[in-house]
């Protein structure tokens, strides 16, 4: 039998529809865990440091986990094209509870720190493998309808995290935070075990190790860029100068490693497809706005509506109502008519009206209005970043298909790192300035004020500080519409290559479309 045959035999003995619901709800176990812990430690931080201490390490233990699960994704989409995907999905499943569990004993917040960042490594590969394991067993004529529903869970959880973690919290201890993954992860351990099928393996020539490490260093040094700029240190300090010249150069050498690797990480060559670079170019720019919004709508709410923490996260929920909506819809759609161009095209433009019309919320704008936008912001990104995926995942040759996979993933966390830098620099820039023109004193200090002072303002000036505080926020949405246009205008350019009824097209690279084919 030849290869080929033996491949496109492997492509059609596909399992049936519900051993496939089967297979699919171990891997939604799976990316739960993932998904959750990137926000449901952040309302058990004050309890952590009163308990643990560490106060000026305090976002080490969000910024541990981000940095680990962005950098391992790329390492883990291409060990999986290597070497099958069952095995390491499940293996990160065991690096995931191991860390939960040393999570939640630590003594210390540097091991707190240190496990957060084993939590990582195991996040960023649940992710990935989840995402291109569905793709070995559904076609993608199939496949929209359950990317829609990992788009959903996403939604669902990144609103769902900080809640349920402020419940564990006060009801039983933060410990629980780390400890709620343990069931989770043993029943994704279960399922993937008993009903998920074996993966493909392809020998290996050479593992690119000097490409992880260039990246793994590079994606670092981005990350430490943004995180700390303009927050522990000046933007023109030494060490932030230093972070931001390394990350250029440590990129321009990874890019030269790739082009001599015999099995690069990242081939340079996935670049040449349009599709490809379309797909994360915007996802990328996605990531920006919508981490970004994300990040300080809360903020708006509670500083200017006069929310409480908790009451800020519940009205966040029409943000998640929107994406988990618009990403099943989508996805059935896209399942029923084999047509996907039409719903990142949607998206994007969606989505800058969304940021538009938070940028132009103020003191006087009511939580209906406030919470409708964000529907708007929802259902445009509910829209667009499962499809991207799903078109990566439709053309890129079968033997790349998790190293496609993975870099949708890591570009849109690489873009959610830089637009919440972005975001906060330019707001704690503006607030410091309309804060110093007040003629009342806030504590302000280094762009920040002290929230407690807020309670003691006669009504007039709390007139006058929320209307401070509103112009130097809610212009930072504006900031990202120009970038979301800009990744509208890229979506027309979307090659709409049919999609298959098969899972692999074949053992070798699938060409592009020929332009007469492809649809506008």
């Amino acid at each position: 039998m030849t290869t080929t045959t033996a491949v496109t035999e492997a492509s059609e003995s596909r399992p049936d529809h519900r051993r496939v619901l089967i297979i699919f709800s171990g891997l939604m176990l799976g990316m739960l865990l993932a998904a959750l812990d990137q926000t449901i430690v952040a309302t058990a931080l004050p309890t952590i440091t009163s308990d643990l201490g560490g106060l000026n390490h305090l976002s080490w233990v969000v910024t541990a986990y981000l940095l680990a699960a962005t950098v391992s994704t790329p390492v883990w989409g291409k060990l999986g094209d290597l070497y099958g995907r069952k095995t390491l999905f499940q293996l990160t499943i065991v690096i995931f509870l191991a860390g939960s569990i040393a999570c939640g004993l630590a003594q210390t917040m540097g091991q707190l720190i240190l496990f957060r960042g084993v939590q990582g490594l195991g996040g960023g590969g649940l992710i990935v493998l989840a995402q291109a394991i569905i793709a070995d067993v559904v076609s993608p004529r199939e496949r929209g309808r359950y990317q829609g529903y990992f788009g959903a869970m996403f939604g669902a959880a990144s609103v769902a995290g900080p809640l349920l973690g402020g419940f564990l919290t006060d009801s039983l201890s933060w410990r629980w935070v780390f400890y709620v993954n343990i069931p989770v992860g043993l029943a994704a351990l279960v399922v993937t075990t008993i009903v998920l099928p074996p993966s493909a393996r392809r020998r290996a020539t050479a593992i690119d190790y000097w490409g992880a490490v260039v990246l793994s260093a590079g994606t670092t040094s981005i990350i430490l860029f943004t995180t700390w700029g303009g927050e522990q240190y000046a933007w023109d300090s030494p060490l932030i100068i230093g972070l931001g010249v390394a990350a250029i150069a440590l990129l321009a050498v990874f890019v030269a490693v790739e082009r001599r690797a015999t099995e690069p990480l990242l081939p340079i060559e996935l670049f040449q497809q349009s599709t490809f670079r379309i797909a994360v170019t915007v996802s990328f720019i996605l990531g920006i706005a919508m981490y970004g919004a994300i990040s300080f709508l809360p903020l708006f709410l509670q500083v200017v509506g006069g929310s409480s923490a908790t009451n800020s996260g519940l009205l966040i929920l029409p943000l998640m109502v929107g994406v988990l909506s618009a990403s099943i819809v989508a996805g059935q759609l896209t399942s029923r008519t084999g047509r996907y161009k039409r719903f990142p095209v949607t998206g994007t433009f969606i989505v800058a009206v969304a940021l538009l019309l938070l940028g132009l919320m103020d003191e006087h704008t009511s939580q209906p209005v406030a919470m409708a936008y964000m529907v708007v912001l929802g259902v445009g990104i509910g829209l667009t970043l499962q499809t991207l995926v799903l078109a990566i995942q439709n053309t890129v040759p079968p033997q790349h298909l998790g190293t496609g996979t993975s870099a949708a993933n890591f570009f849109r966390s690489l873009g959610g790192s830089i637009g919440v830098a972005l975001f906060g620099a330019v707001f704690n820039s503006r607030l410091q300035t309309r804060l110093a023109d007040l003629p009342f004193d806030f504590g302000a200090t280094d762009g920040g004020f002290n929230a407690d002072l807020l309670t003691q303002l006669s009504p007039a000036e709390r007139a006058r500080f929320d209307d401070a505080f509103a112009s130097s926020l809610t212009p930072v949405f504006l900031l990202a519409v120009p970038l979301v246009l800009g990744a509208w205008i890229l979506t027309w350019w979307l090659r709409e290559t049919p999609l298959r009824v098969t899972t692999h097209a074949g053992p070798g690279a699938e060409p592009e479309p020929r332009p007469a084919a492809a649809t506008r």
